[in-house]
């Protein structure tokens, strides 16, 4: 079944709740190698593919959100003096930096890489295991938001790093704003149809997260098939998008329950996997906001996300030449050519649906299929992916 996309005209509820913006949208995790023959994870989705620019200044601007950063990282420090530093700093002919929010400094790292979790090619390495951001944790000033060199973001206690006593390495990053802030009205919108709309982000979320626990590979199958509010686009969310969820200003659950008055204080699977540790898989955590991860057979909670533009790319394109499909463009067959006869077929749509499953694909009649791209996996002894377009 072709999965579709409907909009209809619903009753909206808004609630005063003005928040600033300060990043354009959110930048993909960066994950490129499949872990999983399941569709749905994380690399299977390229949405806003990971872009910089490096000014040749000591800074680097993240194309996706628009921040500027301080390519070389200030240095170990503790949290009073970090916001000094970046509060004196003048790097780049500019002299408005700062420390970053918990979600601005989340947004450049790279889920592909690990230690540190960040690309290399723009950003210095150094001997960083944690990054400060802007924000204590709510209620207890003795602990900051700190993203770390593993990938992953938590509160953390300030008196940690060298500077203050402690034996770790929490270093500043600062970043700048490219453009001017704006003010959103409205943090969240209630669409009255079971949906939540971040205006923040541009981004879709189920209001009522799914009751049951799941499997990481579950809970990919179930994102992929729900079909709510008249969409049936709905997919995990990566731990990037999961985490803008997060409001560092409550605890317990650590999200506004305004909008989601269901989330409870659980674990929620993203649809990233552990680069370093493929049996596993990230998670947020809702009793302060955390991000880590678990074992892919264990059992976490799911709240789905949905989102345009959702367009698929399919990751290590690869024409076998003694393996062919024809005619393309095609309008109702499609014929292998050399094939063993065991081959397993399955055909996408460019928004990563599937469209077709089995190993009869010569004996299918696609008339019924829209016209557009399509992409056809052959898996046998190695696996092929060949464009295809219907007409």
């Amino acid at each position: 079944m072709i999965k579709s996309i409907i909009f209809i005209l619903t009753t909206t509820f808004s609630f005063a709740q003005s928040v600033t913006k300060t990043m354009n949208l959110i930048p993909d995790t960066g994950q490129n190698i499949s872990y999983t023959t399941t569709f749905g994870e994380d690399n299977d989705y390229t949405i806003n593919a990971p872009s910089y620019t490096n000014n040749n200044n000591g800074t680097i601007t993240d194309n996706i959100t628009g921040l500027m950063w301080q390519q070389v990282d200030g240095g170990e420090m503790t949290i009073e003096n970090a916001f000094i530093y970046a509060d004196n700093l003048v790097l780049g002919g500019f002299s408005d930096w700062l420390l970053p929010s918990p979600m601005e400094s989340f947004s450049i790292l790279n889920h592909q890489n690990n230690n540190p979790a960040m690309n290399t090619t723009f950003f210095m390495v150094s001997d960083a295991e944690y990054w400060w951001t802007n924000s204590y944790q709510a209620g207890d000033n003795t602990k900051v938001w700190c993203t770390n060199a593993g990938g992953g973001i938590g509160n953390k206690p300030k008196s940690e790093t060298i500077s203050a006593g402690g034996i770790k390495k929490y270093h500043v990053r600062a970043v700048r704003n490219n453009s001017i802030a704006t003010t959103i009205a409205n943090h969240y919108t209630d669409n009255g149809n079971g949906t939540i709309t971040d205006n923040l982000t541009q981004l879709v979320w189920q209001k009522v997260p799914n009751t049951t626990v799941l499997t990481w590979e579950n809970a990919l199958v179930y994102a992929e098939t729900l079909s709510l509010a008249s969409a049936t686009d709905w997919r995990l969310p990566n731990i990037k998008e999961l985490q803008s969820l997060n409001d560092e200003s409550v605890t317990n659950p650590s999200a506004n329950t305004t909008f989601f008055p269901t989330i409870g204080v659980h674990n929620y699977w993203s649809s990233t996997s552990l680069p370093n540790q493929t049996s596993k898989s990230w998670y947020w955590n809702t009793q302060f906001g955390i991000t880590t991860y678990d074992i892919k057979t264990n059992t976490n909670y799911v709240i789905c996300v949905r989102g345009n533009p959702t367009t698929l790319t399919l990751n290590n394109f690869d024409l076998k030449p003694n393996i062919m499909a024809f005619p393309n463009p095609f309008s109702s067959k499609i014929t292998i050519e050399n094939a063993l006869g065991n081959e397993t077929y399955q055909l996408y749509n460019e928004i990563g649906q599937q469209v077709f499953t089995g190993k009869n694909i010569e004996k299918e009649d696609f008339s019924g299929l829209q016209k557009g791209i399509y992409f056809l996996e052959i898996t046998g002894k190695t696996t092929s992916k060949i464009k295809l377009i219907k007409q």
